[in-house]
């Protein structure tokens, strides 16, 4: 039995993958920034896995550093082990908003939450090892563009697609750097897209775009497909030892050239270890 936790695990692609991960007998812990809705997917994981205790569950708002410092916390006081650490929680907003730490709200949610929740359990999961860290990534990271002088627009040019792209850019920067760090002790890290979904992330974009969101999720797969990425990189024997990869769905592809350099995942952890005041 693994002990997984799972961000934005409410609902979408986060609560379908719970629910997998339930049925083949796992320890769930599932986070969310909703005390209903986190309570409304305990219930569901709990009916529709079939088990008989419910999966722990925790609140937290991934674009408040202090809630994710104080959720790290609770979670090393908790759980003696974590054998995968699923980062899914993420957003798209209508409009830029910057979060009270002066964090434009994307990048936030998107990239520094997952980049200071698991430097934070970082030394759990290599106590835990043979571990696994999933970063939910998107293929929208190709038409990404990285400034490190301005990550949240502030200079002006943001629009919703551009934050969301960066971030998921910085997802996969990060899961290659993070991945050199944690060579030869015993944790894979693994960034995915698992395919465009007909999730809620786009609810929020501008009026004009919703037209064509309606037609596109026509084409989309459903959360349940989407989740079987998540669920073969966190339990799979098939991709046991490999890390450092971006999977498109369930197989390795390579990504964009700016998700390549090394040096840029390099600057990029630099600055956003000093973003979220973390030390080295």
């Amino acid at each position: 039995m693994l002990t997984i936790l799972i961000t934005g695990a409410t609902n979408g692609i986060g609560l379908e993958a719970a629910v997998a991960l339930a049925r083949q007998g796992n320890r769930l812990v599932l986070l969310g920034r909703d005390q209903r809705k986190i309570d409304a997917a305990v219930d569901e994981v709990k009916r529709r896995a079939g088990v008989v205790a419910a999966p722990d569950s925790w609140l937290c708002d991934f674009g408040l550093q202090g809630q994710i410092r104080k959720l790290a916390a609770d979670v090393l006081a908790t759980y003696d082990r974590l054998d995968v650490l699923v980062n899914n929680a993420g957003l798209a907003t209508r409009r830029r908003e910057v979060t009270e730490d002066g964090i434009e709200r994307t990048f936030a949610v998107n990239h520094l939450g997952p980049f200071l929740l698991t430097n934070l359990l970082l030394d759990l999961l290599v106590k835990s090892a043979p571990a696994r860290v999933v970063n939910v990534a998107s293929s929208e990271h190709y038409d990404a563009t990285m400034d490190l002088a301005d990550l949240g627009f502030e200079r002006g040019g943001w629009s919703m697609v551009k934050a969301y792209r960066r971030s998921k850019l910085g997802n996969v920067l990060f899961t290659r750097a993070l991945a050199k760090r944690l060579e030869g002790q015993g944790v894979t890290v693994n960034a995915v897209h698992p395919g465009a979904v007909a999730t809620g992330i786009w609810d929020y974009a501008p009026g004009w775009m919703q037209p064509m969101i309606w037609l596109a999720k026509k084409l989309m797969i459903t959360p349940e497909t989407a989740a079987k990425s998540i669920v073969q990189l966190a339990s799979s024997a098939e991709v046991e030892g490999k890390t450092g990869l971006y999977f498109n769905q369930l197989a390795p592809k390579e990504p964009s050239k700016l998700a390549r350099d090394d040096e840029l995942a390099e600057k990029l952890w630099a600055e956003s270890a000093r973003l979220v005041k973390l030390s080295s």
